[in-house]
């Protein structure tokens, strides 16, 4: 199974985040994304024409985020939307921070 096709899971705390190794495996699936030095959060930009075009895909991340009940960190700027994942209740990456960044990958 994708990861596109995975449902993201509920964490309350009390598992551990991602080894580095872990997340460099499941950053191939996640291609453009940017896995930060100390592997705690993915990141990723998308470019736009305009500031409603940024605003309407913002839009469309904030949609899939409320399906998967996990919320990404997002700046809307003209022409620019940054994403930047991680799963703060662990204070790191889980695989639902990787399931959904395929996710709004398949938006573009």
């Amino acid at each position: 199974m994708t990861l596109r096709e995975k449902k993201c899971v509920p964490c309350e705390g009390g598992t551990m985040p991602l080894t580095i190794p872990a997340a460099e495996a499941l950053m191939q699936e996640v291609e453009g994304w940017t896995l930060a030095p100390d592997a705690r959060k993915i990141s990723r930009e998308f470019s736009f024409k305009n500031f409603a075009e940024a605003l309407a895909f913002a839009n469309k991340i904030g949609a899939i985020a409320e399906e998967e009940g996990h919320h990404p960190d997002l700046t809307v700027k003209w022409g620019r939307v940054g994403v930047e994942l991680s799963t703060h209740a662990i204070g790191g990456l889980s695989e639902n921070d990787f399931i959904l960044a395929s996710k709004i990958d398949a938006l573009v």
